[in-house]
């Protein structure tokens, strides 16, 4: 089976090219939809973000106030780094398993992790191939306060907070460029699922 990392920055269109994979016969699994998982009440992963952050990061209903602890990780790098020692290796554990069940029921299959930090977190090394998704900045910057509400300064606060698209551009096999019509998006992710298909 052919391991397969996807990755980009904030809110430049990483759902749409999953979808596509999708929809073409890839097995996808979505990473921040794992590291949600892996928080939820009643796991160790959330007991030990409350050791590390305190009671104050939980709703009235007890789980996880994504919100209020995106607002103090994105303003504090050491913060930040905590909480992804705890979360990262719960992913990996994750993606390790989901790897291991489609492999045996797809050898010859294709399966896809999409997850946003996966060049920060070392974790892309463990993929035969990367696909970067990237778009314009300006685009980006649009995108992101539409999709979250968020003024012109946090929506800036959290794209400088991650690796820039430049220098995750650097480690891609393939590049899918999202700034253009979704047709156009549909088109390219095509074509590089036709070259992942191609004998190794």
């Amino acid at each position: 089976m052919l391991k397969v990392g996807l990755t980009g920055s904030i809110a430049v269109g990483k759902t749409f090219v999953c979808e596509i994979f999708r929809e073409l016969g890839c097995h996808v699994l979505d990473a921040d939809q794992v590291a949600r998982d892996v928080v939820e009440p009643g796991t160790p992963g959330l007991d030990a973000v409350i050791a590390a952050f305190g009671k104050d990061v939980l709703k009235s209903d007890g789980a996880l106030d994504r919100g209020k602890l995106g607002s103090i990780v994105f303003s504090n790098e050491e913060k930040r780094l905590l909480l992804n020692s705890i979360v990262h290796p719960l992913v990996f554990e994750t993606q390790d398993r989901w790897l291991k069940e489609r492999e045996k029921g797809d050898p010859d299959g294709i399966a896809i992790i999409d997850a946003a930090l996966m060049i920060e977190s070392g974790g892309y090394r463990r993929f035969d191939k990367l696909i970067v998704v990237w778009c314009e900045p300006e685009l980006q910057l649009q995108r992101l306060m539409a999709r979250d509400g968020l003024s012109l300064a946090d929506a800036q606060q959290r794209i400088d907070a991650q690796m820039s698209q430049e220098e995750k551009k650097r480690h891609a096999d393939f590049l899918i460029d999202t700034s253009g019509s979704r047709n156009n998006t549909r088109r390219q992710t095509s074509d590089v699922l036709r070259q992942l298909k191609l004998p190794h």
